[in-house]
């Protein structure tokens, strides 16, 4: 049962204004056996060990305390203190960040990784501290691929009226729209139920969301798009974390990077693996025609290259473009 943010707020008002509280409340939308699970139950250990008992960590999973935009607002806000969240959620707040989804922008996940740890990242890191937000580091959530109730989509054109959920940022339904989809967002925790009962024909996820969510079961047909890439942003809200002391700021940055080697890990094994596991299950793949689907969303880079010209020659130049 989703707990009621508002019963949040009112039984931790006070770690709203406190500098430092004895609980770090740590939360996320993904469920057991997901890379972003495993690793944050790793973080409360290594950040709990590091301040030598100082704090303890409440991590609160499964969406329990909200779906990513609310858990993003909550952070903000000072109800929380540290979410590992979405890049398409955090793009409603930090636009910039949007931008990782380019179409066709990482060739694989290491490349991704290499660019979101160094200057493109400190650069996103700058803007969402202007929106309340402090990026502690970037896990990974995948490059991204789509499923269907009954048919693949091999070429651009068999999307054409498609209706699929996609995450709530507007990178995601750009592309689509350019494609020639019906897309439309809703939260996470609820798309096994919309997809069920018919709201839309198909979502988009890397493989390790769609096999822990059982999406495949669901939505056997799984076309290898490759379309985009999104990570997972780690944020603390921003007043929490400046009233931090130095020592417990290492401590938390230190387990940020340590379980996000972890977590990056499992998503790029799990990528690796999923496949014949899935296939065993009922899943039946197709390739896409990558070239096709590049050609008919250029006119996705051509338009965010003019709102953010800076940027998107930076993550043009880091990707090797």
């Amino acid at each position: 049962m989703k707990t009621s943010l508002w019963a949040v707020l009112a039984s931790t008002t006070i770690l709203a204004g406190a500098a430092q509280a004895e609980e770090v409340i740590f939360a996320h939308g993904e469920n057991p056996g997901n890379p972003r699970y495993v690793a944050a139950e790793e973080w409360a250990e290594i950040f709990t060990a590091c301040s030598e008992g100082a704090h303890t960590v409440n991590v609160a999973a499964s969406a329990t305390l909200g779906d990513d935009s609310e858990m993003l607002t909550s952070a903000s806000a000072g109800v929380i203190h540290i979410t590992a969240n979405s890049q398409g959620a955090m793009s409603q707040m930090v636009p910039e960040i949007g931008l990782l989804g380019l179409p066709f922008l990482f060739e694989d996940l290491p490349t991704a990784w290499e660019v979101l740890d160094g200057d493109v990242g400190a650069m996103i890191d700058e803007r969402a501290q202007s929106a309340g937000l402090k990026i502690l580091g970037y896990w990974d959530n995948g490059i991204r691929n789509v499923t269907h109730l009954n048919k693949h989509v091999s070429e651009p054109a068999d999307l054409a009226g498609m209706k699929i959920r996609t995450p709530p940022g507007e990178m995601a339904i750009a592309i689509f729209e350019e494609l020639g989809a019906s897309p439309a967002p809703l939260a996470w925790s609820e798309v096994p139920s919309a997809l069920q009962s018919g709201v839309f024909d198909g979502q988009e996820n890397p493989l390790t969301n769609i096999y822990t969510a059982n999406l495949h079961e669901i939505t056997p047909y799984i076309t290898l798009t490759g379309h985009m890439y999104e990570a997972t942003p780690v944020a603390a809200g921003l007043a929490w974390w400046s009233g931090l002391d130095e020592a417990t700021q290492n401590c938390a940055l230190q387990a940020t990077a340590e379980a996000g080697e972890l977590q990056r890990s499992l998503s790029l094994a799990a990528d690796e693996e999923l496949r014949p596991k899935m296939e065993e299950e009922g899943a039946i793949f197709a390739e896409a025609d990558k070239a096709a689907y590049q050609s008919a969303t250029q006119a996705v880079y051509d338009a965010y290259a003019e709102r953010y010209p800076e940027l998107v020659a930076a993550l043009r130049e880091a990707a090797g473009h």
